[in-house]
Parts: structure tokens; C-alpha cells; sequence
């Protein structure tokens, strides 16, 4: 099974790139975009019924902001809209597809750049997050959390640690949310495959970074202990343009 999650920064947008076309050459059995910006009543028809797909997507409040969708070849059992006891979540930044073996999350983590008080909202919704995982996982292990993240983890994670060590995104306390999502019980496939491997999914549209290969790794999988023996490999799908953000792949 290949479960894909790209931040396509737009979907309207990325839709005008080759977008299904890309789909149907990479066919992931799961797709899970971030950022799509969009609302309920922007979406196409198109957009709606690509096959062989079913389709769900959350919506944030605000207009051309945040939300996500997920893709998938096969009907969930369940959908979750934001976590199942924690509905805080006004900018649809989280859903949750339970199947049989497992439950996916795909999320798009607040960006923390903007003003001290994002930050503060982005340390929150990492807080609820590891609440709700520390709780979900004794009952029911078998979980993938994929999406945007947007924390380097660690300095092999971005071009430039030193320079960016006071930048959101590796903040100290925003990386040690990531050590305890780690504590709770996820892996981070990408790195537990490849630990010294210098990949990034994120490049500023600045100053040609894609193309000097300066930028960030700040998309990730994270499987549960449950399954990590069964994960084949993870991948940055670097050669696939259309959006700031590269799409990352995980063959279970």
C-alpha cells in the first residue's frame, strides 16, 4: 500500500499543474493533501469524484485558508473531523480515516512564523495532539499520522540549523513536541530509514532554494510501533514540482 501526503500549498492552484495527471502515474492508494484552501462550495465536481477516489476534505472557517483531503481507494470505516473529544479545531487542519488495520490521521500543523501568539497556537495544538495520542494509543495502537508538521526535527532536517535556531520551525520548544510524539509511541519513518540521508520536502520560493537544494524537511509519516515492522520504505518525492512542498511517500 502507498500512502502519499503532499501540502500542495492550494489545490486549486496545484490543480492547474498536472495534478491528476501526477496522480494517476504515482497511484497512491491514499492521498493526503495539506493546504488546500479552499471551501465547500469552491470545490469541482472534478475535484470531488477523481477516480478512482473517494474523497473528503475539511474545511477551515476562514476563506482561503489551511484545510486538508484525503484521497482514498478504499471507503474508510469511519471519518473523523478534527480528533474524535477534541473539536478545538476551527481551522481544518486534522481528519482521521479509520480502516480495518489501521487509522490514518492527515494533519496540517499550524505555522508558528507569524506573531508570538501563532506560536502560541501552534504549541497548543501540539500539546492537545500528544493528549490525544497518549490516550488513543492504549486502546487502539495501530495508527499513521502524516502530513505537515512544520518543524525541522533535528539539524540534519534543514540547509542552515545554526541560522535558524531562534527562526519558529526549529525552535527549541517547538522540536522537543516532536520528541514527545516520539515518547508516545510513533516512529518517524523517513529518519529510522535513512538516518543520515540529507532530504528536504519544504524550499522557500525565495531566492532559488529549491534549485541550491537549501530547505527544510517538515513533512513526515509517523507509524505506530504496531506497524513499523511492516513499512517498506519512506520517501521525498523531490522531482515533483507544482507546489513549495515536495510530496512524501510511504510504502506499507
Amino acid at each position: 500500500m502507498k500512502i502519499t501526503s503532499w501540502n500542495v500549498n492550494g489545490i486549486r492552484a496545484v490543480w492547474k499543474k498536472n495534478f491528476t495527471d501526477w496522480v494517476r502515474k504515482s497511484d497512491p492508494d491514499i492521498l493526503c493533501l495539506q493546504e488546500t484552501k479552499i471551501q465547500e462550495d469552491q470545490l469541482t465536481e472534478e475535484m470531488i469524484t477523481l477516480y478512482p477516489y473517494q474523497s473528503y476534505f475539511s474545511f477551515a472557517e476562514k476563506k482561503g485558508y489551511s484545510g486538508v483531503a484525503v484521497y482514498t481507494k478504499s471507503k474508510p470505516l469511519s471519518v473523523f473531523y478534527g480528533f474524535p473529544f477534541d473539536k478545538k479545531e476551527p481551522e481544518g487542519r486534522v481528519l482521521g480515516l479509520e480502516y480495518q488495520d489501521f487509522t490514518l490521521w492527515n494533519i496540517y500543523f499550524p505555522n508558528g512564523k507569524m506573531s508570538e501568539d501563532r506560536l502560541a497556537y501552534k504549541l497548543d495544538f501540539y500539546d492537545r495532539l500528544i493528549y490525544f495520542f497518549e490516550n488513543i494509543l492504549q486502546k487502539n495502537p495501530n495508527h499513521i499520522l502524516v502530513g505537515d508538521l512544520n518543524t525541522a526535527h533535528y539539524p540534519i532536517d534543514l540547509a542552515h540549523p545554526k541560522q535558524n535556531e531562534k527562526v519558529s520551525g526549529f525552535l527549541p520548544q517547538e522540536r522537543v513536541k516532536l520528541d514527545q510524539l516520539l515518547q508516545v509511541g510513533f516512529t518517524d519513518m523517513f529518519r529510522e530509514l535513512y538516518p543520515e540521508k540529507v532530504a528536504y520536502s519544504w524550499f522557500s520560493n525565495f531566492a532559488n532554494a529549491r534549485e541550491r537544494n537549501i530547505g527544510w524537511r517538515i513533512d513526515y509519516h509517523y507509524v505506530s510501533a504496531t506497524l513499523k515492522s511492516q513499512v517498506k520504505d519512506s520517501s521525498i518525492q523531490g522531482q515533483v514540482v507544482g507546489s513549495d512542498h515536495c510530496p512524501i511517500e510511504l510504502i506499507i
